[in-house]
């Protein structure tokens, strides 16, 4: 008896199909996401990426961790919904089941109380202006390596911010770009002040308020030059730099020398001194022409890890305060 003859079905033919397939699929779905990503634009300032940052690596602000994450972001731009503000939800309107009326008036009472949390209390201007002539000093690359960060002297200004604005100062950090300011008046590096001097003349046009001129930068030294060790911890040390050929350079010294000494007197040393620059090769005025509170720090240097320059950074942030109190 035959055996009746069965066509062999192409499954190897259908299995690479379907590969193809679902290779196609995923990489579809891929592209369209990353496409519609991309669309919405997820503004974060430079404090809120620094936070972000430290949040993640220092323990020194574990306890200062906000709800917000960039997940939230993009669920607010993806569905119009706030995770930390359930009522926006009623602003969708679904099935019209929502009154308009309501959600209009809701959303005014937010705005008004985000205007003012406190309304006993009185919004003041700036008086305090934090920069940085040169803006791509670098810190030691430990705790940020992961995020290809490599931490600089602009993450000081925000932490200096958050401490000073704890004792009721109010905080102006410059964002804008040193390099770009260069760029358009057709400096190199050697002009980086000039550029500097740019933005602190249209930061006090804009807030005449402001008194207080701090620019923070980062030493060249060796890490055991610009490091002191006080009570089982590394501090990054300090440097102040006070241009001679300021012709009111004294008032600037003077202002200086406060600072400097009452550092010390909280932690011997931490503060290295005054070095006062002048003669030919050197900037020799450093913008303290500007105001009679215009004052040049040095912070640690490039051995000197985020952790250091923080722990300097609330010493400093306290002599500060104390200095600008008295004044």
């Amino acid at each position: 008896m035959k055996k009746k003859f069965k066509a062999k079905k192409p499954k190897k033919t259908f299995k690479l199909w379907k590969k193809i397939f679902l290779v196609l699929l995923f990489g579809g779905s891929t592209f369209v996401t990353i496409r519609l990503l991309a669309h919405f634009k997820l503004n974060h300032s430079n404090e809120d990426f620094l936070r972000f940052m430290l949040e993640n690596q220092n323990v020194c602000v574990e306890d200062t961790k906000s709800n917000s994450s960039y997940f939230q972001d993009i669920m607010n731009q993806l569905i119009h919904f706030d995770l930390k503000n359930p009522i926006t939800i009623l602003s969708q309107n679904y099935k019209g089941l929502t009154s308009q009326d309501i959600v209009a008036l809701k959303e005014e009472e937010q705005q008004e109380v985000l205007k003012n949390p406190y309304p006993e209390n009185t919004v003041t201007e700036p008086n305090i202006y934090i920069y940085n002539t040169h803006q791509s000093e670098n810190y030691k690359a430990t705790s940020f390596l992961e995020y290809s960060v490599e931490p600089n002297v602009m993450m000081v200004d925000y932490l200096l911010k958050e401490q000073l604005e704890k004792n009721g100062h109010q905080v102006l950090v410059e964002e804008g770009s040193i390099y770009d300011v260069r760029a358009s008046l057709g400096l190199n590096y050697a002009g980086s002040y000039q550029a500097s001097r740019v933005l602190m003349e249209e930061a006090k046009a804009n807030y005449s308020s402001l008194t207080y001129f701090i620019d923070v930068h980062r030493d060249s030294l060796t890490h055991d030059r610009t490091t002191i060790t006080y009570e089982g911890e590394t501090y990054a040390s300090i440097l102040f730099i006070v241009g001679l050929e300021n012709p009111n350079y004294q008032a600037n010294l003077d202002f200086t020398t406060r600072i400097h000494d009452g550092l010390n007197s909280k932690i011997n040393g931490l503060s290295k001194g005054i070095y006062k620059k002048e003669g030919e090769g050197v900037n020799g005025v450093y913008n303290q022409d500007f105001s009679a509170r215009t004052i040049l720090i040095e912070i640690g240097g490039p051995e000197n890890t985020i952790d250091e320059v923080y722990r300097t950074t609330l010493i400093l942030s306290e002599v500060l305060n104390e200095v600008i109190q008295n004044d």
